[in-house]
């Protein structure tokens, strides 16, 4: 909020040597900070100059220019031999100016930027020769001094309503040596969007009394009438079951003089608060918003229907706003429309998207002598959720999001009107309308011992009265700890006691807050799945994987480039509704679809030997109920069963790790020539993963994308969830992404590892007793996997089967054809007890026979 301190002192007591940057200061303790500071940009000299003689002259270039002589006071004009007044038909002290411009007259009064003088861009004024003549300063137009971006012609006084004498300060008299202090407010205080809200919070802040200039109390307002405007507010699909629009003010003004002009001083105003001068209706609504921080708009009500309609948009109806865009509207999006003469349509053509942008159809114009000035009140998340919708931020829609007083429409709309009165020389209609009313004030205890307790200050009672009367509350006593307080009607923030605890605290001083460091908490050490994460972090770091972050957002291209089939899971996405990039607007279900940019990146940029991993989330689709989920009220606690049905509507988000090495495995060097990377790679770097956290998986062989078909492994757990898959990227996905030929990856899914049961658990101590080892060599089908068969010999072994090795692996002519010879090490030890050697051996019958049952395994001899 940029806050123009002349402006300023119309409504608080501001003294005139006022240090800008201490003030600044001052705000900032209260809670606004300085985001810019803009100060006066110009040195003198600058004077009011009359033109005296104007002669125009053309040149071998084409161009015209004005010889001028112009007298810019006694002080500033050149000396002449004879100090007395000249006679008729004698010169007059004056300087010699050349002007390209054309859109002044000899008499007329001027802005003369004289030699010294440094204008905006430390563009510094000097005497110079230029056509023919000794140029001795420069006539001055709007954009060369900062008031404007009008370079057409140069300033006329009168034009602007301004009027002065020769050699007076031009500075002062465009007000080029005011300062303006732009400030940052936060979301929950719309109402400092205004000089309103600004002048509250600086008598707050320097003890003085505050008139409201926004008090239906202290300003003029209209009651409603019969004969007013018609509106109709007709909202079928309120969202949060909140009507878009509870209250509309209409005014009407008539007899406007279509050539009326804004004053200096409005416009002046403006441009410091950051905002272009338009017209004289326009300027006058933006004035007032940004005088109350009531939104306003004016509409020619020649062209409007017979009725104004606030209603919801139909999904995918067109409007056209005043930035000219073509917007497609959505069910949610509130709107004014008119109906009756000249409207169309169902619910009448649309006339703008409330409180946030306007239309062209009823725009005033230069013809406009008759307006309808809107002055509602709309509910934030309505403004908020159409705003963001279409990225269309305007002065309304901020201040509309942020809550503005739903007490304030009518006394701004007065104001308005007024102020067109005055002129524009219109009328004010005494047809009022007025639709709805202002909600009754919140009311809320506040026990005077509780601030304290929170804030660390022993206020008083008598101090947290006045703070809070400070804000705008009236309080009373309701007993001897506890005051009542009605909340003022601009602080839709304020809606328990711990808000009122706030404003006590900022409004007192965050100076006079003591700081207490708190003891720290003993800390509990890392979560399960933070040392799984460390784990394997670490395993794939000491493996040579650099670790990378990329974007989690996709689209469906990738999908095809992978080559998912049609109905894999992994192409049920989340779609953003409002995506940083419109390429990419789905969140990825696989790591590897993100990962392989960074491959790729890495690779163009020279790195022919990449290995890299990612850890993070993704998102599925899969399984959640069609349509939003449900929404509620910010404050609202839902029940168990709305709990439910929120968790539901999530997307699901496991944990997952991936990696991708492209190139070589093992580098070549003095040892040897290096070994490019294999499916087996990243295999046995999988089944470590999984021995690193104390499990055991099963691996087989898959035929899943993006792997190649016969060059991949499929990682299963003990409960019978994928742990995830490895192994070598298909052929054509590596020609899809640009990736070397037999790059290889993996994708594993901690959530599921996360779930398995640590094998290296143990209750009690470490068993002391010594070992038993036997041996076994089983004749099964070469088809059978060997973690199938290693997984059924620990089952039938028992609990005292310590460790189980496979130490050979045997195919020829000794076997009979599709067999092959698997030979294991069992490792037994008790913990109470030496095992005997008998005891070991029946341990492993008993695995080898259940190995037998299940896969027709023979023991070899």
């Amino acid at each position: 909020m940029r806050v123009p301190l002349n402006w300023l002192a119309d409504y608080v007591d501001l003294p005139a040597e006022t240090d800008p940057h201490a003030l600044a200061a001052e705000f900032a303790a209260i809670g606004l900070e300085e985001e810019d500071f803009f100060g006066p940009e110009i040195t003198g000299p600058l004077v009011v100059g009359r033109v005296l003689e104007l002669v125009k002259e053309e040149h071998s270039n084409g161009k015209t220019v004005n010889w001028c002589r112009v007298d810019v006071g006694p002080e500033h004009n050149e000396d002449l031999d004879d100090p007395k007044d000249p006679q008729p038909g004698e010169e007059r002290p004056s300087r010699g100016i050349i002007c390209g411009a054309h859109n002044f007259v000899p008499g007329d009064l001027i802005v003369a930027c004289l030699p010294g003088a440094v204008l905006p861009g430390d563009f510094k004024i000097a005497a110079r020769k230029t056509y023919g003549h000794k140029s001795d300063g420069m006539i001055c137009s709007a954009k060369e001094l900062g008031l404007g971006e009008d370079h057409s012609g140069i300033i006329v006084l009168s034009d602007l309503g301004l009027t002065g004498e020769p050699g007076d300060d031009a500075i002062a008299l465009l007000g080029l040596d005011q300062v303006t202090l732009d400030v940052n407010v936060t979301p929950d205080r719309g109402y400092q969007l205004s000089m309103r809200g600004i002048g509250r919070e600086y008598a707050q802040m320097k003890g003085q009394t505050f008139t409201d200039i926004g008090s239906a109390e202290v300003a003029p307002t209209n009651a409603a009438t019969d004969d007013g405007f018609p509106v109709s507010i007709e909202d079928n699909n309120p969202i949060n079951e909140v009507v878009g629009c509870d209250q509309f003010t209409a005014l009407q003004v008539t007899g406007l003089d279509p050539q009326a002009k804004t004053p200096f001083w409005m416009q002046r105003r403006l441009q410091q608060a950051g905002m272009r001068p338009i017209s004289l209706t326009v300027d006058v609504t933006n004035y007032v918003m940004l005088e109350l921080g009531q939104p306003l708009h004016a509409y020619d009500t020649s062209l409007l229907g017979d009725e104004i309609v606030v209603r919801r948009a139909s999904a995918g109806e067109k409007f056209t706003t005043l930035d000219d865009v073509e917007r497609t509207l959505d069910a949610e999006d509130l709107l004014i429309t008119d109906r009756g003469a000249g409207a169309s349509g169902k619910g009448g053509k649309i006339i703008g998207l409330a409180g946030v942008m306007g239309g062209a159809d009823v725009e005033v114009n230069d013809q406009t002598t008759d307006v309808v000035i809107e002055a509602a009140h709309f509910d934030p998340i309505s403004i908020a959720r159409t705003s963001r919708r279409h990225k269309l931020s305007s002065e309304a829609s901020r201040r509309f999001e942020r809550g503005v007083d739903p007490k304030l429409a009518p006394v701004a709309a007065r104001r308005c009107a007024d102020l067109l009165v005055e002129l524009g020389g219109g009328t004010l209609s005494p047809a009022t309308t007025q639709v709805g009313q202002a909600p009754e004030p919140t009311v809320l205890d506040l026990k005077v011992a509780r601030v304290a307790s929170l804030v660390g200050i022993d206020y008083s009672i008598a101090e947290v009265t006045s703070l809070l009367e400070g804000i705008g509350a009236t309080v009373s006593t309701k007993d001897e700890e506890t005051v009542s307080v009605t909340v003022p009607s601009w602080r839709t923030d304020i809606t328990d006691d711990v808000d009122l605890i706030e404003e006590v605290a900022r409004t007192g001083g965050y100076d006079r807050i003591p700081s207490v460091q708190p003891a720290a908490r003993a800390g509990n050490g890392l979560t399960t799945a933070q040392k799984a994460r460390r784990r394997i972090s670490n395993l794939l770091a000491a493996d040579g994987f650099t670790e990378v972050l990329s974007y989690p957002f996709t689209n469906d291209k990738r999908d095809d480039q992978l080559r998912l089939e049609a109905d894999d899971v992994r192409r049920k996405h989340v779609r953003l509704a409002n995506p940083m990039s419109e390429d990419l607007p789905l969140m990825r279900t696989t790591l590897l679809s993100t990962l392989v940019d960074l491959v790729v990146r890495n690779q163009g940029r020279g790195a022919k030997d990449v290995a890299l991993f990612e850890a993070g989330l993704v998102s599925t689709s899969a399984g959640l109920p069609e349509g939003p989920g449900p929404r509620h009220l910010p404050g609202y606690h839902p029940s168990e069963d709305e709990l439910e049905a929120i968790y539901a509507s999530v997307p699901a988000q496991p944990y997952h790790y991936a990696g991708i090495i492209s190139g070589n495995a093992e580098m070549p060097g003095v040892w040897g020539k290096g070994r490019k990377a294999e499916a087996t790679d990243v295999i046995d770097t999988v089944r470590r993963i999984a021995a690193v956290n104390g499990l055991e998986v099963t691996v087989e062989a898959d035929q899943i994308a993006p792997w190649h078909p016969g060059r991949a492994a499929k990682f299963v757990l003990a409960d019978g969830q994928t742990l995830g898959h490895a192994g070598e990227l298909h052929p054509k996905v590596c020609e899809n992404l640009g990736l070397p030929a037999r790059t290889v990856g993996f994708e594993i899914d901690l959530d599921a590892l996360l779930a398995q049961e640590d094998l290296r658990a143990w209750d009690g101590a470490l068993s002391t007793y010594p070992v038993s080892r036997q041996d076994v060599a089983l004749i099964v089908d070469a088809e059978l996997p060997t973690q199938t068969l290693a997984a059924t010999l620990r089952e039938g072994a028992g609990e005292e089967l310590e460790l189980l090795e496979t130490f050979d692996l045997y195919t020829g002519d000794q076997l009979p054809a599709g067999k092959k010879s698997l030979a294991f090490r069992l490792t037994f030890r008790a913990p109470d007890r030496t095992l005997k050697a008998d005891e070991a051996s029946a341990m492993r019958e008993a695995a080898t026979k259940l190995a037998a049952e299940r896969h027709g395994a023979e023991v070899r001899s």
